[in-house]
């Protein structure tokens, strides 16, 4: 019997072929828009060996238990694997492969496009033309421009360090890219970046940009004590994820005049709900967590998700594999 592969979302469409074309598995596709609800991804998982999933479905105990003993591999499309349980995995020796470097170019342009769009107001100009309300004066909509400021990266990995390479030319030969991050980078130098200590890359940055993973050490790494620090006008932005910032912080800090301005692709919970107090702020601009969103890379992340999971319902070594320590 061919063993049965579980896909919670459809690909894109060169991927979508590439897994249906695999005639040794069975494939079984919740094939719905949008992500799989809860109650059919557990009855979908029964029996199943490899699943394919994306970051919005939460693989735990619960799920495990519902798919049984033949399950061999997660594979997400995904480059983080926050919504996994790697303890449930590790005890049940099930691989766990991701997708890493084939989205950076996709995020880091996104995470310069939300700083240009957060600095230069550029909600707020939309709604202005929208509204009718578009006027003119010297003073009217000023934003700020990045000549000889201060770049602040959190987490110079991958997505950071592209975000930086971006930054560079805006800052200008007189302007400063700092970065807080456990180990000194090697790439740091190419890019002119100095490492320090995340206070003072807080108190000194002119924008910052959230690119570090979610794990213990950086959930809730930006809280309300954290924003008291800031310079006022600071440009926020974060790519990476949601659980990062304390999000109810962040809604009193902006509400008590702190910060310039915020960029979010990423925020708690997703989706968003529409009348949540953060969109009560006209500097801040939320986008609905797209930063792979390109046809190119979101392809890619799927082709690297399918070597993944055909991998390990073959025996084969994962060649994405998460290494999961033991405890």
């Amino acid at each position: 019997m061919a063993p049965k592969v579980l896909l919670t979302q459809l690909l894109p469409p060169d991927s979508q072929k590439l897994i249906e074309s695999a005639k040794d598995v069975e494939l079984v596709c919740w094939d719905k828009t949008g992500a799989i609800p809860r109650e059919k991804f557990l009855e979908m998982a029964k029996g199943v060996d490899g699943i394919i999933c994306m970051l919005t479905e939460k693989i735990d105990s619960e799920l495990l238990n519902a798919a049984g003993p033949n399950l061999k591999v997660v594979s997400t499309v995904s480059v983080g694997y926050d919504h996994v349980d790697l303890n449930e995995l590790r005890k049940r020796s099930i691989l766990l492969g991701h997708t890493p470097g084939v989205l950076t170019d996709a995020v880091a342009d996104i995470t310069v496009l939300l700083v240009l769009a957060a600095a230069r107001r550029i909600r707020e100009g939309i709604r202005a033309v929208e509204s009718g309300k578009w006027t003119w004066s010297q003073t009217w909509m000023l934003g700020v421009q990045f000549t000889n400021k201060t770049v602040g990266i959190v987490g110079l990995g991958r997505i950071g360090s592209a975000t930086a390479l971006r930054l560079k030319p805006f800052i200008g030969d007189n302007g400063k890219i700092i970065y807080f991050g456990r180990v000194e980078k090697p790439i740091a130098s190419s890019l002119g970046a100095t490492k320090v200590e995340f206070d003072t890359l807080i108190r000194e940055s002119d924008v910052i940009c959230i690119c570090c993973e979610l794990n213990e050490e950086t959930k809730e790494l930006f809280n309300y004590e954290v924003f008291k620090k800031m310079k006022s006008n600071v440009i926020l932005v974060n790519t990476a994820r949601g659980g990062i910032i304390r999000q109810d912080d962040l809604c009193r800090a902006l509400s008590e005049g702190m910060l310039g301005s915020v960029g979010l692709d990423v925020m708690t919970p997703e989706p968003l709900n529409s009348n949540d107090p953060l969109l009560k702020f006209d500097r801040v601009i939320v986008i609905p967590h797209i930063g792979s969103a390109t046809l190119e890379t979101r392809t890619l992340m799927a082709n690297l998700a399918i070597e993944n999971v055909l991998s390990g319902v073959r025996g084969e070594t994962l060649p994405h594999g998460v290494k999961m320590k033991s405890n």
